[in-house]
């Protein structure tokens, strides 16, 4: 499906999901995630970019486990994540579009939860290359957490710790030649809709990671 068509659909309310492909799975447990190696953080950042051609090569599950875990995993007691949130709030949520389901991440337990049973990718944004991507990032936010931040300020500062995940996923993308990027230009409410959010939860961003494409 082409960027305009997709775009006509939005616009339409008649952008919907497809049905999964593979085995769905209530939860999809990860392998402990490499927590060393990669590349120095100084090379990464000179690799860091955005791509928006992508190969439709799956994640092997050990890359999806270190890629989740860098995002927003768990590193170190008293559940401290690898991005900051101001106030410890931890807002925001990473689901996961694949084309097996669409999974939330549970960083504590490091498993994905099963909240879609269908391939979610093609709602996650305009652009055409979302249906090849392996798969797509949803940033979304849980304004409950949020009670000590007022109100006009509370998406401004989810909206940060969004960015610093993002950040998260460009450099661990850089560091193991995987291609990435984030995308703003979303129909939030289409997938609020395939997800099956709360009124309290706003999609902020997508973020699109596989292979690059083969030469």
């Amino acid at each position: 499906m082409n960027t305009l068509t997709r775009f006509a659909l939005g616009l339409m309310g008649q952008l919907r999901p497809r049905p999964a492909v593979g085995t769905v799975l209530p939860t999809l447990s990860l392998p402990r995630p490499e927590q060393h190696g990669g590349l120095p953080l100084m090379e990464a950042l000179r690799l860091r970019g955005s791509a928006r051609e992508f190969s439709d090569a799956p994640l092997p599950l050990p890359l999806l486990s270190n890629l989740l875990w860098a995002a927003y995993g768990v590193n170190r007691t008293g559940d401290g994540r690898t991005a900051p949130s101001a106030l410890d709030a931890q807002e925001i949520e990473v689901f996961v579009a694949l084309p097996s389901g669409a999974y939330r991440y549970d960083a504590a337990a490091h498993a994905l939860h099963l909240v879609a049973a269908s391939d979610v990718r093609r709602v996650t944004g305009y652009q055409d290359f979302v249906d090849k991507a392996p798969l797509d990032l949803i940033y979304v936010v849980d304004h409950t957490r949020l009670g000590r931040v007022p109100v006009h300020q509370r998406e401004s500062f989810a909206s940060v710790a969004a960015g610093a995940i993002a950040q998260n996923v460009y450099l661990f993308a850089a560091s193991t030649g995987l291609a990435t990027v984030l995308r703003a230009w979303i129909d939030r409410d289409a997938i609020a809709r395939a997800l099956g959010l709360s009124h309290d939860e706003q999609v902020l961003l997508s973020q699109t990671v596989g292979y690059p494409p083969k030469e």
